[in-house]
C-alpha cells in the first residue's frame, strides 16, 4: 500500500485534505461539556401533604408510592424522604445508559396505580414526576440595591415572572426558589371568634363562597328560539383582588340584624405563602432560584440558554434589583476546556521541538508536523460519528494521543533518513520504498497492540465504563488514523520533501549578496553546531548502549534477579497507593451547611449564617468573591434551624498558590467553623462529577433491614458517627439529615368530645387551620392567580397554653373550650425521615481526613460498620461512593483483559506463542515508574497526591501500550535479523543499536507531549496533573529499563523456548 501512495502523492494529499475537512465540519457541530453524561439517569417524584408531620407523610404517601415502584427496568436504587412540612420525595436512580424519557414514563405508569390510595389532599395538589438530578447546575439571584425593598418582594417577582420561563428552557429539570410568592393571608383572632361564636369552618366557607369564579352562561344561547336577534355573555361574581375586598367578606348575619365581616375577626394582608426562607448576597437582601439539570442534558448548553433568557428579561427587572450568579458550575467547564485546549497546543509545540532536535532539519521535522493536524481533525470527526462531545475526557485522550500519533511518522522519517545516510546511492523515493518494506509490519503491529490495550475499556458498563469509553474511542481513533497516515501520507511526503543535507548549500548562502540570506546561513551554522554536538553525544550514548547490551545478554541470570526485585517493588508500591474515584477539583465554588439545635428559630439561623459570612469574607478575603446565604433550606433538610451558603471563589488566575485550592480552604475552615457554639457548620467542596451527590466525600446509608424501629436506628447511627469521629482517617462525618426534635402531641378524648356535641372532623380541621395554615382558595394579584391562606395570629400559637384560647362550636351552637376534651404531652419525633430501597435508613456523609484518600475513608467506614453495627443493620453506598466501589471492583478485570488482548495480538503478529513474552515481560518495567510516581507524591508533604482512581487506571493502561510499543520496535528488527542468519546476540544488539534513536526520540516526544498536563495549573488541573504525572513516570522507567531488558528477554525466549528458524536464502 505504501508504494502505491509513494508513486501517487497527490492522491495521498487528497485523502489527508478530506480527513481534515471532515474534522473541521465536526468541530463546528460537536457539543461542549465538562463531562459526558456520567451520572446515572434519575427520576424524581414529589408530592405534598400540607399539615402532616414526617411520620404521617411517610406512612400515608411515601410508602404507598414506594410499594408500587416495582418492575422498573434498569433501576439501581431509590432514596425516599419525608419531612414535617408535608413534603414527600422519591429519587429513583437508573443504570447508566437507560433512556431517561422511558424511565420517566414507566414511573408515571406505576404511580397511576398508587394515586387512588393517596389522601385526597395529596391527589388534589398533584404528584409531579421529573427527570432531574438532586444537585444544582447554577443559582441565579436578584439582589436589593436600595434600603426600601426586601427579599420578599424579589421572591414574589421570581415566582410571578421568572419561574415559568425558566422551567421551559431546554435542559432545565427542576427549580428550587429560596423564598415564596405573595399570598392573601387571613390571620384569625381566636378571642374574637369565641366572642362572636364563629368557627374557622364558617370563615373558610364564607371566603370560598364570596371569592368564587361563577359562570352564568349567556343570553340567547343555543338552542335559541326562532328569530332570536342577539346573544350576550352573562358575567357576575369574580375572584377578589384587593385586601379591602377580603375585609368586607360577610361571615354571618345575626338574628338582630348585626353583621360579622372578616375584618371583625381577622387581620387581612398581602404576605408570603411561606415565612420559612431568607436570603442574603454579600450581606444584602436577595432572593435566589436554583436550577437543576434534566437527566441527560448538556450543562453548558442549558446554562447558556438560562443566561440568555435572563439577559433578555433583565431590562424588565425592578430597577432597584441586580442580577447575579452566586453559584455557577459551568464557569469551571468553560475555563477547564480552554485550559485543556491550551495544553494541547503546548504539547504540539514541544513535540515539534523535540523532533527538530533529533531530525536535524526543517524538512524532516515538517513531515511529522503535517500529520498532527490531519490526525487531530480526523479524531474530531470520529468523535462526532460516535456521538461524543468535546469534554475533559476526550480532550485528555487527544493530549495523550499527541505523543502517540507523531510516533508513527517519526519512525518512518527516521528510518528513511537512516537508509539515505547509510546508502547514499539511493534517491529519497527509493529510500522511502525500502524503509516502508522494513517497518510497515512493525507500524501495523504497534497500532494493533495499542488498540488492543484500549479497546476492552470501551465495553465496560456503569459510570466508570462511560469514562473509560471516552478515553478508549478517542485514543484508538487517533491511533488508527495515525498509522493510516503513516502508511498513506508520510511516505509520500518523505519521497517528495526529504533530501540529503549539503554543507555546500549553506556555504553558497554565506556568500550571497542578500543580507537576509547571509543572516539565515549564519544562524543555520550556529543551530547546526548545537545539533551536531547533541548528535555526537547521542551517537556516543548509542555506541555505549550497544556495548552494554552485548554484556547484559550474557548475564541473563543476574538480570532476572534484578527483574524479580523490580516486580516485587512494583507489587509493594501498588498496594500502598490509596484508592479513590476521581481527583477532587477546584471548580471555583464551594458550599457550607448550617444546622442549629432542634427548636431554633429562623432569626437564630440567620444570625449564625451572618457569622459564617463574616468568617469567610475576613479569613479568606483574597480567595472569596461572593457569598449567597440561604436560611430555611439545606441539602440535609428544610426548617427554621437549617441554612446554607453558596461561596463563589475569585478567578483561578488570582488563586495560583496550592493553599488557595478549594480543598485547602475547606480544611482551614474546619476548626473555626466548629468553634461556633450556636450550631453545626461545615464547609465542603462540590463533587467532581455533576449529579453524583451534592458534596464531595463519601455518601452512605445505614439501613434498618431488621425493622427494629426508628429509635433503634437513631441510636445505632449515633454510635456509628461517634466511632467515626474518633478515627484519624475521617473528617466531617455527620448525619446528613435532621435530628429528632421535641414535638407537642395533642391528646384528644374523642368520646368526651362527641358527648359534648362536637364533630371530630371539625376539631381536626380547626386545629390544622389555626396552627398549620390552611390553603383556602385563590385570588388575583396583578393578573396572576395566587393563593389565600388562613391561619391564627402569631401571638395565639407561640406556647402550648395558647391551645386554651381555642373554642369549638357544638351541635347546640355553644362554644366548647379545648381544655374540656383535650390535653397535650411532649414527645420526640423526626422532622425528616429517609428510606433506602424501601427500608428505613439514615444518610451519613463525610470526607477523608487530610492526607488520606476517599478509598481509605470508605474502607475505614466499612471496618467501623463491622465493629459497631448490630445484627439487622447494614451500610449501603450511594452517589459517587457507589460508583467508586463499582470502579474499584472493575479495575483488576480491566487490567487482566487488556493484558490478555495484548498477548493475543502479539501472538497473531509474530505467529508464535513464545515471542510475545519478550514484549509482555517488559510491561511491569513501565508500570513501576507510574507506581513510584504515585508513591513519591504520597510521601511528599506538598503537592497533589496521586491515587488509584479512574485517571490513574487510564494512565497505567497507556503505559502498558507504550511499553509494548518500544519493545516491539526492538523485537521486530531482532527477529528479522535472526531469521536472516545473524547470531542471536549479534542480532539483538544490532537491532537495539538501530532502534535506539527512534525509541528515545518517540519516548521524549511523548513525555514532552504530556508534560503540559503534568505541570498545568488552574481550572481542572487536578485531573490533568494526575494523568500526566502517572504517564510520565511510566514512560521514563519504560524508556530507561526496557532498552536493556528487551534484548535480555528476547535472547531468553529465543534460546530456550523457540525453535531456531531456517536461514532464509538471499
Amino acid at each position: 500500500m505504501a508504494s502505491y501512495f509513494i508513486n501517487r502523492p497527490i492522491f495521498a494529499w487528497v485523502i489527508a485534505i478530506v480527513i481534515m475537512l471532515s474534522g473541521l465540519l465536526a468541530v463546528n457541530i460537536l457539543p461542549v461539556s465538562q463531562y459526558p453524561v456520567i451520572a446515572p439517569p434519575a427520576v424524581r417524584i414529589r408530592a405534598s401533604y400540607p399539615g402532616a408531620d414526617a411520620s404521617t407523610v411517610e406512612r400515608a404517601v411515601t410508602q404507598i408510592m414506594e410499594q408500587n415502584l416495582i418492575g422498573l427496568d434498569g433501576m439501581m436504587y431509590m432514596v425516599a424522604r419525608s419531612d414535617s412540612y408535608g413534603n414527600s420525595s422519591i429519587t429513583i436512580n437508573f443504570e447508566p445508559g437507560t433512556n431517561p424519557d422511558i424511565a420517566q414514563v414507566q414511573v408515571q405508569n406505576k404511580l397511576q396505580q398508587a394515586k387512588s390510595q393517596l389522601p385526597n389532599t395529596v391527589q388534589q395538589r398533584g404528584v409531579s414526576v421529573t427527570k432531574s438530578t438532586d444537585t444544582f447546575l447554577m443559582v441565579a439571584a436578584l439582589v436589593v440595591k436600595d434600603d426600601y425593598h426586601s427579599s420578599d418582594d424579589l421572591s414574589d417577582y421570581i415566582y410571578s415572572n421568572l419561574q415559568e420561563p425558566l422551567a421551559r428552557v431546554p435542559g432545565v429539570g427542576a427549580l428550587q426558589i429560596f423564598g415564596s410568592q405573595y399570598s392573601m393571608r387571613i390571620w384569625i383572632d381566636p378571642q374574637k371568634l369565641n366572642n362572636l361564636s364563629v368557627t374557622t369552618a364558617e370563615v373558610i366557607n364564607a371566603v370560598k363562597a364570596q371569592n368564587a369564579q361563577v359562570t352564568y352562561g349567556a343570553l340567547g344561547g343555543t338552542p335559541a328560539v326562532a328569530g332570536q336577534p342577539y346573544t350576550f355573555t352573562i358575567t357576575g361574581q369574580k375572584r377578589l383582588e384587593k385586601v379591602e375586598e377580603f375585609q368586607n367578606i360577610l361571615i354571618k348575619v345575626n338574628k338582630n340584624g348585626t353583621q360579622v365581616r372578616l375584618k371583625d375577626i381577622a387581620r387581612i394582608e398581602l404576605g408570603q405563602e411561606s415565612y420559612n426562607y431568607g436570603g442574603f448576597y454579600n450581606g444584602k437582601p436577595a432572593s435566589s432560584i436554583a436550577i437543576s439539570l434534566s437527566s441527560g442534558s448538556n450543562a453548558l448548553s442549558t446554562a447558556r440558554h438560562v443566561k440568555k433568557l435572563l439577559s433578555d428579561m433583565q431590562p424588565y427587572f425592578p430597577e432597584w434589583s441586580e442580577l447575579v450568579y452566586p453559584y455557577d458550575t459551568t464557569e469551571f467547564i468553560e475555563v477547564s476546556i480552554h485550559e485543556v485546549f491550551k495544553t494541547l497546543v503546548e504539547a504540539v509545540g514541544l513535540v515539534i521541538l523535540i523532533m527538530f532536535m533529533f531530525m536535524r532539519s526543517i524538512r524532516a521535522t515538517l513531515i511529522p508536523s503535517i500529520t498532527v493536524p490531519v490526525v487531530l481533525l480526523g479524531t474530531f470527526a470520529s468523535m462526532s460519528v460516535f456521538g461524543f462531545s468535546v469534554n475533559t475526557l476526550t480532550m485528555f485522550g487527544l493530549v495523550l494521543s499527541i505523543g502517540l500519533l507523531v510516533d508513527d511518522a517519526i519512525v518512518v522519517v527516521e528510518n528513511v533518513e537512516r537508509i539515505m545516510h547509510e546508502e547514499p546511492e539511493l534517491t529519497a523515493k527509493e529510500a522511502t520504498q525500502k524503509s516502508m518494506g522494513q517497518i510497515t509490519y512493525a507500524l501495523v503491529g504497534i497500532a494493533t497492540v495499542l488498540s488492543a490495550v484500549f479497546i476492552p475499556m470501551a465495553f465496560f458498563g456503569g459510570s466508570t465504563g462511560i469514562i473509560y469509553r471516552q478515553f478508549s474511542i478517542t485514543i484508538v481513533s487517533a491511533m488508527i488514523l495515525s498509522v493510516s497516515i503513516a502508511i498513506i501520507l508520510t511516505p509520500a511526503l518523505c519521497a517528495t520533501i526529504l533530501k540529503r543535507h549539503s554543507s555546500s548549500e549553506n556555504t553558497r548562502r554565506l556568500k550571497s549578496a542578500n543580507p537576509f540570506i547571509r543572516t539565515y546561513a549564519l544562524l543555520n551554522l550556529k543551530v547546526d553546531a548545537i545539533i551536531n554536538r547533541w548528535n555526537d553525544f547521542f551517537s556516543y550514548l548509542r555506541d555505549r548502549y550497544q556495548q552494554y547490551v552485548q554484556i547484559v545478554v550474557k548475564k541473563i541470570a543476574s538480570a532476572l534477579v534484578v527483574y524479580v526485585s523490580l516486580c516485587a517493588i512494583l507489587c509493594f508500591g501498588f498496594l500502598k497507593i490509596p484508592s479513590s474515584f476521581l481527583p477532587s477539583e477546584d471548580q471555583g465554588v464551594m458550599m457550607t451547611s448550617v444546622s442549629l439545635p432542634a427548636g431554633s428559630t429562623i432569626e437564630q439561623t440567620k444570625s449564625l449564617t451572618e457569622k459564617v459570612y463574616a468568617y469567610f469574607f475576613n479569613a479568606e478575603k483574597e480567595n472569596v468573591k461572593s457569598i449567597q446565604s440561604v436560611v430555611g433550606f439545606s441539602f440535609a433538610g428544610q426548617g427554621q434551624n437549617s441554612g446554607m451558603a453558596f461561596i463563589k471563589m475569585k478567578d483561578w488566575s488570582l488563586r495560583t498558590r496550592p493553599d488557595q485550592h478549594v480543598d485547602q480552604i475547606v480544611y482551614r475552615s474546619i476548626k473555626p467553623l466548629l468553634g461556633f457554639r450556636e450550631g453545626l457548620v461545615y464547609a465542603f467542596n462540590v463533587p467532581t462529577i455533576p449529579g453524583l451527590g451534592a458534596a464531595s466525600g463519601f455518601d452512605l446509608f445505614i439501613c434498618d433491614n431488621g425493622h427494629q424501629g426508628h429509635d433503634m436506628l437513631q441510636k445505632v447511627a449515633k454510635e456509628y458517627i461517634y466511632k467515626a469521629q474518633q478515627s484519624p482517617k475521617l473528617a466531617q462525618v455527620r448525619i446528613h439529615g435532621m435530628e429528632d426534635t421535641p414535638q407537642l402531641k395533642l391528646l384528644i378524648d374523642y368520646e368526651k368530645a362527641m358527648s359534648l356535641g362536637l364533630n371530630v372532623a371539625s376539631i381536626n380541621s380547626t386545629l390544622s387551620s389555626a396552627w398549620g395554615s390552611n390553603y383556602v382558595d385563590n385570588f388575583l394579584d396583578r393578573d396572576r392567580v395566587k393563593k389565600v391562606y388562613l391561619q391564627s395570629l402569631p401571638e395565639y400559637r407561640m406556647t402550648p397554653d395558647n391551645l386554651q384560647e381555642w373554642q369549638f362550636k357544638n351541635n347546640r351552637g355553644q362554644m366548647v373550650p379545648f381544655s374540656s376534651f383535650g390535653s397535650y404531652e411532649w414527645i420526640y419525633g423526626s422532622p425528616r425521615l429517609e428510606r433506602y430501597n424501601g427500608v428505613s435508613a439514615i444518610n451519613i456523609k463525610g470526607a477523608a481526613a487530610r492526607g488520606y484518600s476517599s478509598g481509605e475513608a470508605m474502607l475505614e467506614m466499612q471496618n467501623l460498620a463491622k465493629e459497631v453495627l448490630p445484627p439487622g443493620f447494614g451500610i449501603f453506598w450511594t452517589g459517587v461512593s457507589y460508583q467508586e466501589r463499582l470502579s474499584g471492583s472493575q479495575a483488576p478485570f480491566l487490567y487482566a483483559i487488556s493484558l490478555l488482548v495484548v498477548f493475543l495480538s502479539l501472538a497473531a503478529l509474530y505467529e508464535s506463542w513464545s515471542i510475545p513474552f519478550a514484549v509482555m515481560l517488559v510491561i511491569p518495567l513501565g508500570i513501576i515508574g507510574a507506581i513510584l510516581a504515585a508513591d513519591i507524591s504520597i510521601m511528599l508533604p506538598f503537592g497533589q497526591k496521586l491515587t488509584n482512581d479512574v485517571y490513574f487506571q487510564v494512565g497505567l493502561l497507556t503505559t502498558v501500550g507504550l511499553s509494548a510499543k518500544n519493545a516491539i520496535l526492538i523485537v521486530e528488527f531482532a527477529k528479522h535479523l535472526y531469521d536472516n542468519g545473524e547470531k542471536l546476540t549479534a542480532a539483538v544488539s544490532k537491532a537495539g543499536r538501530i532502534r535506539f534513536r527512534p525509541i528515545v526520540m518517540t519516548s521524549m516526544a511523548f513525555i514532552l507531549g504530556v508534560l503540559p498536563l503534568a505541570l498545568s495549573t488552574g481550572a481542572g488541573a487536578s485531573g490533568r496533573n494526575e494523568i500526566g504525572r502517572c504517564v510520565i513516570g511510566g514512560m521514563l522507567s519504560s524508556s530507561i529499563l526496557e532498552i536493556f531488558f528487551v534484548p535480555i528477554f528476547f535472547v531468553l525466549i529465543m534460546r530456550y523456548f523457540t525453535r531456531k528458524p531456517e536461514v532464509k536464502q538471499s
